[in-house]
């Protein structure tokens, strides 16, 4: 019993004082909308324009969840434009008593196979087979106007309304190119998301993009407080050999020769990080017929600024370490420089996250 009643309790977190006034102002600025609109335009296709009861549970997802699949635009229009059309076809198909429980679960079904669930549908499902007299009138004109046209009015006045005080609407919708290392840092393809909200039934809660940026959101925080805070300036490598963009690349050489060093940043005179050349670069550039012959007349002509990779990359020196980890790891970066207001301060290499994971390793005991 004492689980029954806790099952029962409020599910969603306490209220915050200003979203909730940003969500009821929203819905309220929405229904205005829709109203004014009935106002200026009392007729469509010869069909009044009047306020529907379910615009009411409309407004609740636009403006109170704007981020839920179940509020984005294609569901919300879609689905109450759908849900519409299937009560008409019920009703003048169908015997009038079984009209609002066959209505209702065509709608369902109709919002399914569209991709645009909205629960409000299947309150216009049920508002039509209530009276189907006006509705049976107006035919499949009735999904039209009022049903689509007032829909996409409010839905148009949540677009506005959000994204003028902060909230994404409509939200990120997931593609099939990899997404940005510095939003979502997981190494998991869209399919993959999918595959998880699938798995635990929740693709009509969240969409792939927002769970991406959560995933991604708990991982740094779990990698921050796994090097405790320690960020990338304090263990990058300093006092580092640079080169200016018109230094020659026979020079360049001999400073990877007599230095033994993986990569060589490239500086302007103020010291502002232009660009990177790693080894293999430099090979390739003096190099000519594939790699199998060394071209010396190449090699007098180039200049760092001919073999340098460009300054992308570059994080800032209070980055914590932990947001690195996927980067150096998964997507297999050597090399990355660290930077202070465009100034090149250091660079951070596999060896230093390395030698920071083995800190006190020799006091530890042995398991």
């Amino acid at each position: 019993m004492k689980n029954l009643l806790r099952n029962m309790s409020p599910a969603l977190p306490p209220a915050q004082i200003r979203e909730t006034l940003r969500a009821s102002g929203g819905a309220a600025a929405g229904l205005c909308a829709c109203a004014m609109f009935a106002l200026a335009w009392p007729t469509i296709a010869g069909v009044p324009i009047a306020l529907l009861a379910p615009l009411g549970a409309s407004a609740v997802l636009v403006f109170a969840v704007p981020n839920s699949p179940l509020a984005q635009p294609w569901s919300a229009i879609g689905g109450n434009a759908v849900s519409a059309m299937a009560a008409v076809a019920v009703l003048q198909t169908a015997p009038l008593a079984w009209g609002p429980p066959l209505a209702v679960a065509a709608a369902i079904t109709a919002m399914m196979f569209a991709r645009a669930l909205h629960p409000p549908g299947g309150a216009i499902a049920l508002l039509a087979a209530l009276d189907p007299a006006p509705i049976l009138d107006a035919g499949f004109t009735f999904a039209l106007a009022p049903v689509s046209v007032l829909t996409a009015a409010l839905v148009l006045a949540g677009i506005l309304y959000n994204r003028t005080t902060g909230r994404k609407y409509p939200f990120r919708q997931s593609v099939q190119t990899p997404m940005q290392t510095q939003e979502i840092r997981l190494g998991l393809s869209n399919d993959e998301l999918e595959e998880l909200l699938q798995r635990f039934r929740q693709a009509t809660n969240i969409g792939v993009a927002d769970l991406g940026r959560l995933l991604a959101a708990a991982e740094e925080e779990a990698a921050q407080h796994r090097f405790e805070g320690v960020t990338c300036g304090s263990i990058m490598t300093q006092n580092l050999i640079t080169v200016l963009p018109d230094t020659p690349v026979t020079q360049v050489a001999k400073l990877f020769r007599d230095h033994s060093i993986k990569c060589l940043p490239v500086v302007d005179a103020k010291g502002i990080f232009v660009g990177l050349i790693l080894q293999n670069d430099l090979i390739d550039a003096l190099m000519r017929d594939g790699g199998r012959k060394f071209h010396p007349a190449r090699a007098a002509k180039l200049m760092a600024k001919n073999v340098m990779l460009p300054p992308v990359g570059t994080v800032p020196h209070d980055l914590p370490v932990g947001a690195l980890l996927n980067r150096l790891a998964a997507q297999g970066v050597q090399t990355v420089p660290i930077t202070n207001e465009g100034r090149l301060v250091g660079i951070l290499t596999r060896s230093d996250i390395i030698g920071l994971l083995l800190q006190g390793a020799q006091n530890r005991v042995a398991v």
